[in-house]
């Protein structure tokens, strides 16, 4: 008895094993883009907190500083900076002399929902002096305040400018 060779199996996948991979695949999809999505969110509000906080703490700095009479300020002023440049710039301390600077921030940081590129991290920033509103933040002689300038509402339902 002459022993026939076994019938090759073939290989590969069928048509319906294939489209059955693709559609788990779309599925799969479907759900982590909303996922990833909702994490860069998350990541560019926290982005916006620390900058919201950096920016703030180094205008507190500022105005102690001018109420301990480190820095010397026309009577008539509100102690706190005229520009968010001269918290990175520094100004002239009165109390060390020789030159010295007080420095409050190394960088101004930029506004992570601010989408043009080409607009520079400090005017990035909405400004509010100290003798606007909070209702209706406006620039004026100093800068009491910074907020975003972005007409979005974050993941918590409050509108970016709030924060």
């Amino acid at each position: 008895m002459i022993a026939l060779p076994a019938p090759r199996r073939a290989r590969g996948f069928s048509l319906i094993e294939l489209l059955a991979a693709a559609v788990i695949l779309g599925i799969l999809a479907t759900v982590a883009v909303p996922v990833i999505e909702t994490t860069m969110r998350r990541e560019r509000e926290q982005q916006l907190r620390v900058a919201l906080r950096d920016i703030r703490q180094a205008i507190d700095a500022y105005k102690r500083a001018v109420d301990a009479g480190r820095i010397e300020v026309a009577a008539d002023d509100s102690g706190y900076p005229p520009t968010l440049t001269d918290l990175v710039a520094g100004v002239p301390d009165k109390q060390a002399g020789h030159g010295r600077q007080l420095v409050f921030l190394r960088r101004i940081p930029r506004d992570p929902f601010e989408a043009d590129r080409s607009v520079t991290a400090i005017d990035s920033w909405g400004k509010r002096s100290y003798r606007s509103t909070a209702a209706a933040p406006a620039a004026g002689d100093d800068v009491f305040d910074v907020y975003s300038k972005s007409a979005q509402k974050g993941l918590n339902g409050v509108p970016y400018r709030e924060w």
